[in-house]
């Protein structure tokens, strides 16, 4: 067993997306330890990218070029979806247009429409709490 498989299983994240995405009927469950790599890699709340993926493509269910985030309104393709979530986590880590931003400016920038923001931190609640109230280990 790898080590990244062993701290996954460990992780209470873990379970949580699973269900999260199981509930949305989402064929992309397989995929939660890269959400959850990804985002600690790059310091991102754990529910961001997973309720994007949500908003932007139910989950996987309708997605074109491997990109379930519509990113860049869906023109930018990936190798694969793993791929495609741990670039998007990268460029909204690192990119000048999204660093150094609180989540509201993060969504604002991704999406300016008015109701952007708001449909994803409504996912992102029903997905759970933030990753300090949920896995201390990461504070």
């Amino acid at each position: 067993m790898t080590a990244r498989v062993e701290k996954a299983q460990h992780d209470p994240r873990l379970p949580a997306l699973e269900m999260f995405f199981e509930e949305f009927d989402s064929p992309i469950q397989h995929l939660a330890t890269d959400f959850l790599e990804a985002a600690d890699e790059h310091n991102l709340d754990w529910r961001l990218l997973p309720s994007i993926s949500i908003i932007e493509s139910g989950g996987g269910k309708a997605y074109k070029n491997n990109n379930i985030f519509g990113w860049d309104s869906c023109r930018r393709s990936f190798p694969s979806v793993r791929q495609g979530i741990h670039v998007v986590a990268s460029r909204l880590a690192n990119s000048k247009l999204y660093r150094d931003k609180d989540l509201d400016e993060i969504l604002r920038t991704y999406n300016p429409r008015e109701e952007y923001a708001g449909l994803v931190k409504s996912v992102m609640r029903k997905l759970g709490p933030s990753e300090g109230n949920l896995n201390p280990s990461l504070n």
